[in-house]
């Protein structure tokens, strides 16, 4: 292999440069949150070391009760997503489905046209799901996006191995569960992550349709900590007056930090599926 020339390795340090500004223009507003939520004073640099923020969010049991709301939705929402993508997906896979191309067309006609939030709110009310974490999770259960990219995905897997699974005496729901599903597991990795994700930052809906605030989840919270300076979770006897209002800006922070490591955590998992399960099915045969 011949070295390098200058021009080819000028060119290489050129782009080390910018990505690794780029990396760091990306990371340091997270550091920058995590280090003031563990600091008395805002700043990169750490002037006074302290718990205090997180003591005093943790003083009641307002921000660890959303908190247990959040995981709630975002585990049982995705799960229906995810069940109810696939079920309908698979269904429309099959070209031979009476009524398919209708049913396609209405899917569609959902991703350029929305009922507008009034009719969708009164749609939720006569439902009765207003107040109730269902109406959190059943509105938006199944996204028309990822279900024309999954059916797509769906139709690429050869027919042959179905029909001779069929010869075999294997059902339909025994295809979808022993076959296809185990084939598809990098795409419903993906749109999992991309549902666990929206489930978990949603808070629109929640102040749209539930009043009881035992039931709103972190994010709810996470905006009422961001809009009020002072905080207003916790305990006003767990810190005096003057601390309050000194570390009002580490409660702000210290509440984003609690609030984004969740997701965080998941992400490491479904990794290794991401990148490839964004990409299957987005190309038609």
């Amino acid at each position: 292999m011949q070295d390098k020339t200058i021009g080819s390795r000028l060119f290489d340090y050129t782009n080390y440069f910018l990505l690794t500004l780029v990396g760091l223009t990306t990371i340091m507003p997270f550091i920058y949150v995590v280090i003031t939520s563990f600091s008395a004073t805002p700043g990169l640099i750490p002037k006074e070391f302290t718990l205090d923020a997180y003591r005093y969010i943790f003083s009641t049991d307002t921000f660890t009760n959303s908190l247990m709301v959040s995981i709630y939705i975002t585990v049982l929402g995705t799960l229906i997503n995810l069940v109810l993508t696939c079920l309908m997906a698979y269904s429309l896979s099959y070209k031979h489905l009476p009524g398919r191309n209708i049913i396609l067309l209405c899917v569609l006609i959902t991703m350029l046209f929305s009922g507008g939030m009034i009719p969708t709110y009164f749609v939720v009310k006569a439902t009765g799901l207003i107040n109730t974490l269902w109406a959190l999770m059943i509105p938006n259960a199944i996204s028309a996006f990822y279900l024309i990219i999954l059916k797509n995905f769906f139709q690429q897997i050869p027919r042959e191995l179905i029909e001779a699974a069929k010869i075999d005496g294997c059902h339909e729901i025994g295809l979808l569960f022993r076959i296809v599903l185990p084939l598809s597991l990098p795409a419903i990795a993906a749109f999992g992550l991309f549902y666990a994700v929206g489930l978990w930052n949603q808070y629109f809906n929640s102040i749209m349709y539930i009043s009881d605030s035992d039931k709103w989840p972190v994010q709810v919270i996470l905006r009422q900590v961001v809009i009020l300076a002072s905080g207003g979770i916790g305990e006003s006897s767990s810190m005096d007056s003057d601390s309050t209002v000194t570390y009002s800006e580490s409660i702000k922070m210290a509440t984003i930090v609690i609030a984004t490591i969740p997701i965080i955590i998941v992400y490491p998992f479904l990794q290794k599926h991401f990148a490839k399960g964004v990409l299957i099915g987005s190309v038609k045969e």
